[in-house]
């Protein structure tokens, strides 16, 4: 279990170091004697001239409290640790812990501070059963105590203070720099041995790094709040997250989400799989540590509900350059003659093309079946074959640089200019030649990319493909919750892109796609974009098949609107069916499968997919709308 404090950690044997003459700490007990000093009343201490001295006045008159904040298991709700945040008078000038802290490292009261809010976390502290208590030091208070105190100095100061030191979590503070690593990650590892163990606040803010990480290797690490704020609709903060998550299974460390403010926030980090949160969502701070979570919190981590996480809606590709299809071919001066570039062919019978260079950089490109149809000309070598190879090369071939994307790829597909498509093309890095790419590999490489994006997210409808539709059905299976997994496809709907074109076809899939997500739950069901005009839809809402009788509703009303006057005068359009032959077809409608999973029924995603396609058979064959079966 866990115990905490912010910003603080001050033992009764640490703060009698203050008395020594060689302690930084000493230094504060000047002020005693500064003029006019202490202040006539608490409005003196207050004013602007005084300033300086509030903080010294707050820790003389032992002004701070230290509030309790719970920590929970988000697979039981179970709280199992409390952080001891530091409060100050109502009313004073330092509105806040943030700003006394500012104030005290200004006047070189920081390590002093630190030790006030550490004596009172623990002394307030009343807990007794096993949870733990987690009390922040900064980086340099945590190396200043190991040096002062030792090892056995520090748990004797903590049993004396009324903390076993098994119980306790020293959370160390990001808002500075950790200064020297090495001294700090010895003074952590000497301290362990006596039990206590060690957190890294705020994670990713400030000038936290996974070095640091690396090396303290600490028991607990806080991602910072920014990363959980509106996590549950932020696909980018989901990857960032489930990063550290792979990173803390490599070093040990157990994660918490700090900041969790929201019940789409709480399942969003429960489901990823994160095992602690804390945050105004499951308690806020109070005088007397909590023992339960909120009801609100209890319910959610409850809760069967699998959360629908945010998918990144890209193209894909992002991290693939033509250096994966360049390849090296040694270039020929450009001032090589017919005969002499024919020798080089003749060679080697696998070169396709030859880049001719002057300087490293690139002039042209001899085609090898363009130069061989040349050489083959009757008279050719004796008219030409001392005379530069330049003059049959193409001297405007196509150049990429190295680093280009998939985007610039995809540009040079579509091009009026196809000539790479049998010569090749020529790379370069910072202007300089660097191989050859073909046509065929250019296809392939842009091919793959989009197909493997698609799978990802249907760049049409820009909802998520067919990975994370397995994964989603995965995540379903593993919770053992019950789940409908709906299949949707539309009827006649190829005869309605054959007469009317594939702009209008995309314009009918579109109006699916937002059919079919309008009447879904955000946080409960899940809308996935199979392919083509086919739909995958995981419901968790109660309310499902009054859902996917509206879904059928609406979009066969809608998509009447997407047929011309004529057609809506005959009732439909004429089209040639799949065998050929020219007949009459219906508006276009939809059919929906739905299949009823029963915890234990199915353990692969790809069962389940099936298993609802076949039920969407049955609805087509049928011309129903909805058709139900059981999963069993």
């Amino acid at each position: 279990m866990m115990i905490a404090m912010n910003r603080c950690l001050a033992f009764p044997m640490v703060r009698d170091l203050a008395t020594q003459a060689d302690s930084p700490i000493g230094s504060v007990h000047a002020l005693d004697s500064t003029p006019g000093w202490p202040p006539a009343s608490l409005s003196a201490l207050l004013a602007p001239e005084h300033h300086a001295l509030s903080v010294a006045r707050l820790l003389d008159e032992k002004a701070l409290r230290a509030h309790y904040q719970p920590i929970a298991r988000l697979d039981t709700a179970e709280v199992v640790a409390h952080e001891s945040l530091i409060r100050l008078p109502a009313g004073h000038a330092l509105r806040n812990p943030d700003e006394l802290f500012h104030a005290a490292r200004e006047q070189g009261l920081l390590v002093r501070t630190e030790q006030a809010c550490l004596d009172e976390g623990i002394r307030t502290w009343r807990c007794q059963d096993e949870r733990l208590l987690f009390l922040n030091l900064s980086a340099f208070a945590v190396v200043e105590m190991m040096d002062r105190l030792g090892v056995d100095g520090v748990s004797r100061a903590l049993e004396a203070a009324g903390a076993a030191p098994t119980l306790v979590v020293i959370e160390i503070t990001e808002h500075g720099d950790a200064g020297d690593t090495t001294r700090l990650v010895q003074a952590v590892t000497c301290i362990r041995t006596c039990g206590v163990r060690f957190a890294l606040d705020d994670f990713g803010e400030g000038h936290s790094n996974l070095r640091l990480w690396a090396e303290l290797r600490p028991d607990y690490v806080k991602i910072d709040k920014y990363f959980i704020a509106g996590i549950d609709a932020n696909p980018v903060k989901v990857q960032i997250v489930r990063g550290l998550m792979r990173f803390s299974e490599i070093v040990g460390a157990h994660l918490i989400a700090e900041g969790v403010e929201t019940e789409a926030e709480l399942r969003t980090v429960r489901d990823l799989g994160i095992p602690f949160a804390q945050g105004y969502g499951l308690g806020r701070p109070a005088p007397v540590p909590a023992q339960d979570i909120l009801q609100a919190a209890r319910d959610v981590i409850s809760s069967g509900v699998i959360s629908v996480l945010p998918g990144l809606a890209r193209a894909g590709g992002g991290d693939v350059t033509l250096a994966r299809v360049a390849v090296w071919v040694e270039p020929q001066h450009c001032a090589i003659t017919v005969d002499e570039l024919a020798e080089v062919f003749q060679a080697d019978t696998a070169l396709n093309a030859i880049a001719l260079v002057d300087e490293g950089v690139p002039v042209g490109l001899v085609h090898r079946q363009t130069f061989h149809d040349n050489c083959s000309r009757r008279f050719f070598k004796e008219l030409y074959g001392n005379t530069p190879a330049r003059r049959f090369a193409n001297t405007n071939p196509l150049v990429l640089p190295r680093h280009a994307g998939i985007e610039a790829m995809t540009e040079v597909l579509v091009s009026a200019d196809q000539r790479y498509l049998s010569e090749g093309f020529i790379v370069t890095e910072n202007g300089q030649y660097a191989g050859l790419g073909s046509g065929q590999q250019l296809v392939r490489l842009v091919t793959e990319v989009r197909i493997e994006a698609a799978r990802h997210a249907n760049p049409l409808t820009l909802l998520p493909g067919n990975i994370p539709i397995n994964e989603h059905i995965r995540r379903l299976l593993k919770a053992g919750r019950r789940f409908v997994a709906c299949y949707a496809d539309l009827n006649d709907f190829k005869p309605y892109n054959d007469h009317y074109g594939y702009w209008q076809g995309d314009e009918m899939i579109c109006l699916a796609a937002r059919t079919l997500t309008s009447h879904c739950a955000p946080q409960r069901d899940f809308v996935g974009h199979v392919g083509g005009d086919d739909f995958m839809v995981l419901f968790q809402s109660d309310d499902w098949e009054q859902r996917c009788r509206r879904i059928v509703e609406g979009f066969n009303a809608r998509a009447r609107r997407l047929f011309d006057e004529a057609a809506l005068v005959r009732g439909g359009i004429d089209a040639e069916d799949r065998f050929g032959v020219w007949r009459f077809f219906p508006f276009t409608t939809l059919s929906i499968g739905a299949v009823v999973v029963e915890p234990g029924h199915f353990d692969k995603p790809d069962a389940v997919a099936s298993a609802a396609a076949a039920v969407k058979h049955k609805a087509k064959m049928g011309h129903h709308g909805l058709v139900v079966a059981s999963g069993s």
